[in-house]
C-alpha cells in the first residue's frame, strides 16, 4: 500500500464537508474580496459614522445590525449614537419619551409611526438602546413632506411653517441630478412616462434630512451607527453624498447589503457598492 494512501479518506471528508457547508452569508470587501467581520468591526471602530445599507425583510441583515450595535457599544459605550431611516423626525418626541421611561411600551408603539416588521426587525434595536441607556435619532423625513415634494418639488416647502421646517435640512437642500442613485430614477422600469422631475426630488429630500439629522446628532468622539435601506448608501450615493457635501473630512463606513444564488463569490453588479458588503443566499426566509 502507498505511503500516501491513508490521506484519502481524509481528503474525501475535507472535500465533502467544504461541498455540503452552506453559510446563510458571507461578507466581502470593496473589491469583492471575501473577509472576516472581525477585520470589518475593526476598520468600524475608526468611523465617524456608519451607514449600514439593510434589505428591509431580511432577517441575516437585521440580525447583523443588532450584533454590530451590541459590539459597537461594548467598544464605544455612551459614545455610540444610533439613529434609523425607520423612524420620522416629527417622532423623536415619542422616541426620547420612550427611552427614557416616561411613556410605556404601548403608548410608544400605538402611537408611533411604525412599519410593519418593527417588533421582529427593529424593536430588538430599540430595546438595547433603551436598556444601554444609548440615544436614537429618527432621522427620516415626515412621510406628507417627501409626498409634497413630489407634487411641487423643493419649492412647496417653503411654504410650510416654521414648526415643520424644524424637521427638515436647512431648505432649499443642496441636489445633483447626475447622480444614479437619482437619475436612474427618471427611466425605472414600470414607472412610465408619467414621472416628473420632482420623483427623485422625494428621495433626495429622505437622503438630505437624515444626513441632516446624523450630521446634528454626532458630536465630536461619538460615533454614529445608521440604519436605512441599502439604496440610501449604495456606491457612496444618496445619505453618503450628502454628508460629504456638508462635512468633506468626515470619516463614512458603509454596509451594503444584496442576495445572490451563489454567495461564493461577490458578483460584479454587487462589487465595490460600498466598503463591506453582506452577500445572503436569496433563498433566505422574509421577515414581512
Amino acid at each position: 500500500m502507498h505511503k500516501y494512501n491513508y490521506l484519502l479518506p481524509v481528503i474525501f471528508l475535507v472535500f465533502t464537508a467544504f461541498k455540503t457547508d452552506k453559510p446563510a452569508y458571507l461578507l466581502f470587501d470593496k473589491d469583492g474580496k471575501t473577509v472576516k467581520y472581525e477585520k470589518m468591526l475593526k476598520q468600524i471602530q475608526e468611523a465617524d459614522v456608519v451607514l449600514f445599507g439593510e434589505l428591509h425583510d431580511n432577517p441575516i441583515s437585521h440580525w447583523l445590525q443588532l450584533e454590530l450595535t451590541k459590539e459597537l457599544y461594548k467598544l464605544k459605550g455612551k459614545n455610540l449614537v444610533l439613529g434609523a431611516e425607520m423612524f420620522e423626525s416629527d417622532n423623536q418626541v415619542i422616541l426620547d419619551e420612550y427611552l427614557s421611561g416616561k411613556i410605556s411600551q404601548r403608548n410608544f408603539e400605538d402611537e408611533m409611526k411604525l412599519w410593519p416588521n418593527y417588533k421582529t426587525d427593529y424593536k430588538p434595536l430599540v430595546e438595547f438602546a433603551k436598556d444601554s441607556g444609548l440615544y436614537f435619532v429618527a432621522t427620516n423625513v415626515p412621510r406628507r413632506y417627501a409626498a409634497l415634494v413630489n407634487k411641487k418639488g423643493f419649492e412647496g416647502l417653503k411654504e410650510l411653517s416654521d414648526e415643520a421646517k424644524t424637521f427638515l435640512p436647512p431648505l432649499p437642500p443642496p441636489y445633483d441630478s447626475t447622480l444614479n442613485c437619482y437619475a436612474s430614477m427618471m427611466t425605472m422600469e414600470g414607472m412610465g412616462s408619467h414621472v416628473s422631475s420632482n420623483f427623485p426630488k422625494a428621495q433626495a429630500i429622505k437622503d438630505a434630512t437624515m444626513s441632516h439629522f446624523i450630521l446634528k446628532n454626532r458630536e465630536p468622539g461619538k460615533m454614529l451607527l445608521h440604519y436605512h435601506g441599502a439604496y440610501h448608501s449604495q456606491n457612496y450615493e444618496s445619505i453618503y453624498w450628502y454628508l460629504k457635501h456638508y462635512q468633506p473630512e468626515l470619516k463614512i463606513v458603509t454596509i451594503h447589503s444584496a442576495t445572490q444564488k451563489d454567495i461564493s463569490e461577490l458578483s460584479e453588479e454587487n462589487t465595490g457598492k460600498a466598503d463591506f458588503t453582506i452577500c445572503v443566499d436569496e433563498d433566505m426566509t422574509r421577515t414581512r
